[in-house]
């Protein structure tokens, strides 16, 4: 650990994206979403209902879009809704369709991310200090019932942390597969863009408790990683980079996964703790 003097190592008083309280403020709002991307939120709004019925319970905006720093033409934009039943096959190709049909008309956006859930799911316990923190926290309220009432006030402490991120070992092999699959280099550069982003995410949570604070911003995460883990921060440096300009090189995904990948969810486990497990 580095020296507790180095002025992000820490912090006197509530950390940047905390209330006085100590609390997780909720990043986002309607009224960040810039003027280029207000029709593609329009339209989102207004085209839910009509794919999901009676069935949505609420829907939500996450992501640069409502924190406004979305980029025209590069961000894309992302979406979870919440169902009254567990979601099937047939909803998610009517989010996919949905989001190919926004993605077509509105070229300032780069695609369309959809996360489905059930209301009972993102209010259960065991998804209380993951799916739970993330609607809560990171997700704006667009239609519908907001559920950021039903649930509780969030410090950066380390059950957030394990319960959000304590899981990067079981991605491991996964992205294994995926760079088998991965031939073509605009493939590679999806897959940079995703694991970099996951990985700083990670890093970032892991000392999030002692760094005290919040931030979505991957160069942010990054520097608080530094300034606990220095022999290992120009690989995040460099990842968060990758996270917003991706490139295919093979070799920055043989790194990710032979090496700060596994490093990482090592020293995540021996600091936090294992997430608690999933149904499959």
């Amino acid at each position: 650990m580095p020296d507790s003097s180095h002025p992000s190592a820490h912090r006197d008083g509530p950390g940047r994206g905390l209330d006085a309280q100590g609390h997780i403020r909720r990043e986002g709002a309607l009224g960040l979403v810039t003027q280029p991307f207000r029709p593609v939120v329009a339209a989102a709004r207004e085209r839910l209902p009509g794919v999901f019925g009676a069935q949505t319970t609420g829907a939500y905006l996450y992501g640069s879009i409502p924190r406004g720093t979305a980029r025209v033409g590069r961000s894309d934009l992302d979406l979870l809704v919440a169902l009254a039943a567990e979601p099937t096959e047939a909803d998610h190709r009517a989010a996919r369709a949905l989001g190919d049909a926004l993605d077509r008309e509105f070229p300032q956006i780069d695609g369309v991310g959809t996360l489905l859930f059930s209301r009972a799911r993102l209010l259960s316990p065991l998804e209380t200090y993951d799916l739970g923190w993330f609607v809560a926290c990171l997700c704006t309220p667009l239609l519908g019932e907001d559920l950021a009432a039903r649930l509780p006030r969030y410090r950066p402490d380390s059950r957030l942390a394990r319960e959000t991120n304590g899981d990067l070992a079981l991605h491991l092999p996964r992205w294994r597969t995926r760079m088998a699959e991965a031939t073509a280099e605009d493939a590679r550069r999806t897959l940079v863009r995703g694991i970099s982003r996951h990985l700083v995410r990670t890093g970032f949570t892991l000392v999030m408790p002692r760094w005290n604070g919040w931030t979505s911003d991957l160069r942010e995460m990054a520097e608080a990683f530094a300034a606990f883990y220095p022999k290992r921060a120009e690989q995040m440096r460099a990842a968060a980079a990758l996270g917003y300009e991706p490139d295919g090189d093979p070799a920055v995904l043989r790194s990710y996964v032979d090496d700060l990948g596994p490093w990482l969810a090592g020293e995540y486990a021996r600091v936090h703790g294992i997430k608690a497990p999933r149904p499959q």
